[in-house]
């Protein structure tokens, strides 16, 4: 019974079984091709590399850069301070953090984008 069984299922999708294995082998090329072809193996290292920069560019910021500032600025913990203007409460030190933050990966990468352009020898449009 289980033979005539399985061969009704061979019959329902028309023989396929037999080329299942040829269409694992295509889709493998396939998946493949598409890695290389939108580098996303190099995308995800980018990735992770671009995770730990941001961890460095942080702690620089706040355990260097930052007690610098605070020294220069009195009133202590300036990334706690707030403008309040009736009910509302603006965190002006943390999104003055978050700017400080930001230009310096911006800079960062910057200086990395040209050193690495340094060498390409190709035209620019």
């Amino acid at each position: 019974m289980v033979d005539k069984t399985l061969g009704n299922a061979e019959k329902m999708i028309g023989g396929g079984v037999s080329t299942l294995g040829k269409g694992a082998e295509g889709f493998s090329k396939e998946f493949m091709d598409f890695l290389n072809k939108y580098q996303v193996i190099g995308l995800a290292v980018a990735f992770v590399i671009g995770t730990a920069a941001t961890k460095l560019v942080n702690s620089t910021v706040n355990d260097i850069i930052m007690p610098i500032i605070a020294v220069i600025i009195p009133g202590g913990d300036w990334r706690l301070a707030t403008l309040e203007i009736g009910p509302l409460k603006f965190l002006v030190g943390d999104y003055a953090g978050a700017i400080i933050d930001f230009v310096i990966i911006a800079l960062v990468i910057f200086l990395l984008v040209k050193y690495i352009m340094k060498g390409d020898t190709t035209k620019k449009v």
